[in-house]
């Protein structure tokens, strides 16, 4: 019986479902369900709970390439570093040095195999914990740090099965602990500009949206570092969209999901898996280990969600064939529409020939996170700016004991995409439900800090 067939606001079936069962045979409910109606009678919502007012002590997990750059963005935002953890001594050594460079004591260090981990998590010297790991370890990192008494904060995609989506908001709930996506794209320059524009009625009513992570990986999907040692063994046990949030996170934020409206179901294909194939035929010698892989996530994964509203969205997703990087970032409503790569905008009657427009003439709406701090961005870099802005941002909102922007229920209903579009994918596109992980509470639930933050 599937975990998504319950309500997910009183733990009981819907009277829909009671019937279908009923008509079947009789009516069993798994462990699993059991469990899962438990734990929604008695929930206190996380939503818009402010962080403790403080300056967190922040411990980084996973210090590669990705941790290691928002180290660098950590540092140039004056947070205090105070424990390091990776499986590799050589590159925790390295990130304790920048610390040190920094004018900080040298953290502590956590390197004694994959689960040390555990113990920066309970550690009283910190109070915040950032995962940039291998995306299977972001659950068991954020549960482990929820439950330490930390706030976590997990890298994208978040989390992998529906079932880590209901056990980070279970824990968030449980534990009154935070934990966010560190969906960096939400806090772009062109991203941050038009989600003020939309909130101020420029686009009228929306309509639809699309989003995409449209990225050419083939050569990092093969490496012999980073993330070539873990990244293309998802292809060959996944066949839908691996990566969503960084398309979706923004036309998310747009709409106002979680905000007065939400998902509420969703369809997806694939198309052939041949792109890692041919790139393996093309460049790996006989004899390489490789060659024993068998890649079965397709070349693109296309998905289409409505919202409550009525909305919809398309979500893309790939990785493995020749593209140019895209994210597509689209926003329509009645009165307009945008979208970027190149950024182009349209309203209504703008132009006699229909031809778009440029955002470079809406300057008044650029967002006060870029005017105030888009200079010391663009020098630390980190995709253009936005990953320090995002730290910033997030630690502006401890330091201030505001509620963060992206909260267990964001993390939760983007990283959804992942698990529902692999199943619809494998029910020749049946549409899949979304469950509510907010419990009803999206309807009464104000817009995205984001976009009124002043």
């Amino acid at each position: 019986m599937s975990l998504d067939e319950l309500n997910p606001v009183a733990g009981l079936w819907t009277r829909r479902k009671l019937l279908q069962a009923g008509a079947a045979g009789a009516v069993i409910l798994s462990a699993a369900d059991l469990a899962r109606a438990a734990e929604t009678a008695t929930r206190q919502t996380m939503i818009d709970v402010a962080f403790e007012k403080r300056e967190p002590r922040v411990g980084v997990i996973g210090v590669g390439g990705r941790g290691t750059s928002l180290l660098g963005n950590l540092l140039a935002a004056d947070a205090k570093v105070a424990a390091i953890c990776d499986i590799v001594p050589e590159k925790a050594s390295h990130a304790a040095d920048m610390v040190v460079a920094a004018g900080q004591p040298k953290p502590a260090l956590y390197t004694k195999g994959p689960h040390h981990f555990e113990e920066l998590c309970a550690s009283k010297d910190v109070d915040f914990v950032i995962a940039a790991t291998p995306w299977e370890w972001h659950y068991p990192m954020a549960i482990a740090a929820m439950k330490g008494g930390k706030d976590a904060a997990i890298e994208v995609p978040g989390v992998t099965t529906l079932d880590e989506c209901w056990g980070i908001v279970h824990t968030s709930e449980q534990t009154r602990k935070h934990c966010m996506m560190l969906e960096n794209c939400c806090y772009g320059y062109n991203e941050t500009l038009i989600l003020r524009m939309v909130h101020a009625g420029e686009f009228g009513d929306l309509l639809f949206g699309e989003g995409a992570y449209i990225h050419d990986l083939r050569n990092e999907l093969f490496s012999s570092a980073g993330e070539g040692l873990w990244r293309r063994t998802w292809h060959t046990r996944f066949d839908g969209d691996l990566y969503p949030t960084h398309g979706l996170g923004p036309v998310a934020n747009y709409m106002g999901i979680q905000r007065g409206d939400r998902f509420t179901r969703m369809v997806a294909m694939s198309a052939p898996h041949l792109g890692l194939d041919k790139w393996r035929r093309d460049h790996l010698k006989p004899g390489d280990p490789r060659w024993a892989e068998r890649y079965i996530c397709g070349d693109l994964t296309t998905s289409l969600i409505q919202t409550e509203r009525g909305r919809t969205i398309t979500v893309k997703h790939a990785v493995t064939s020749p593209h140019p990087y895209n994210r597509i970032n689209l926003i329509a409503g009645t009165k307009g529409i945008f979208q970027d790569y190149p950024p182009r905008i349209y309203f209504d009657g703008m132009n006699k020939d229909e031809s778009y427009g440029s955002i470079d003439d809406y300057k008044q709406y650029e967002h006060p996170l870029w005017k105030n701090e888009g200079e010391i961005a663009q020098k630390v870099g980190g995709h253009g700016g936005m990953d320090f802005i995002m730290i910033y941002r997030l630690l502006q909102c401890v330091r201030n004991g505001l509620a963060p922007d992206m909260d267990a229920y964001d993390c939760a209903a983007w990283a959804a995409v992942g698990p529902l579009s692999e199943a619809s994918v494998a029910r020749g596109s049946t549409p899949m439900e979304f469950p509510d992980f907010t419990g009803g509470q999206w309807k009464q639930r104000a817009i995205s800090a984001i976009a009124t933050q002043a």
